[in-house]
């Protein structure tokens, strides 16, 4: 019998954006603490000051117009997306991001919403999901429209959060098949909410969309969804690609188990 955790962690036979899948349980955190210091082998993405490792999403691809004060950036509402200057691929990314407080008086998904996509395409949602319901596979911690969080680890609107995300690229053979998925490993606030779950493909609104190759490193994007969240403290690890033989042998288990 494959554990719980890995069975919570299903696409199932629930729609995209089911208001009916149950809500992940709430757990209580204690207050948010400093920022965490990047390690040494860490790439600063943004420390505070300057927006000069980003530029806007679209496809001028200028200077980035969120807003930077007091240490942290600011989403500019119709200024658009923004992403970093050069493309990763594995890596270990660090992000701390706070909700709006006073929160917005809309629910759902129209309170403190972004996204942290990973190479573009693959989106951890940000949202305020602190007492705000939503669907459950679009609420802080989720990877969009595929996996809920395993729990709701928010802490209230305005108080510091943090991801630490664990990303392995998708790889692609000559002929553009899938020879392994994007997988994901999240921690929301220091409590785990994705388990090492592969992706079935980008992460999308209201659809499933199936892969499509693309270079093995591409930019981090941060989300414009109209609304000011802010983010600090963003910085990356590069790692090491998991050697052929390992994955090899990860799909080989994967086949013979019926788990991803």
């Amino acid at each position: 019998m494959l554990p719980q955790l890995l069975l919570a962690q299903d696409l199932g036979s629930w729609p995209q954006h089911s208001l009916s899948r149950p809500q992940p349980r709430i757990v209580t955190l204690a207050p948010a603490g400093a920022p965490v210091p990047p390690p040494s082998d860490a790439i600063v993405l943004f420390d505070g000051t300057s927006l000069a490792n980003w530029r806007t999403a679209d496809s001028a691809m200028g200077p980035a117009k969120w807003k930077v004060e007091s240490g942290y950036m600011e989403v500019v509402a119709g200024s658009g997306a923004i992403m970093t200057s050069r493309g990763f691929g594995d890596a270990q990314l660090h992000i701390e991001f706070a909700s709006p407080s006073p929160p917005s008086t809309r629910t759902g998904q129209n309170r403190g919403n972004s996204g942290v996509f990973l190479m573009r395409t693959y989106e951890v949602q940000v949202l305020d999901s602190w007492q705000n319901p939503t669907y459950p596979d679009g609420q802080a911690g989720a990877l969009y429209g595929q996996y809920p969080p395993l729990v709701n680890a928010s802490r209230k609107p305005g108080e510091w959060q943090t991801f630490d995300i664990v990303f392995r690229a998708p790889r692609f053979r000559s002929d553009s098949s899938v020879a392994s998925p994007a997988r994901f490993t999240v921690f929301h606030n220091g409590v785990l909410v994705q388990d090492n779950v592969a992706l079935v493909g980008p992460t999308s609104h209201t659809r499933r969309t199936p892969y499509i190759a693309h270079p093995d490193r591409l930019p981090i994007m941060l989300q414009d969804h109209g609304d000011p969240v802010r983010f600090r403290n963003i910085w990356i690890r590069e790692l090491p690609e998991v050697s052929a033989a390992v994955t090899a042998s990860a799909a080989g288990y994967a086949a013979i188990s019926g788990t991803r």
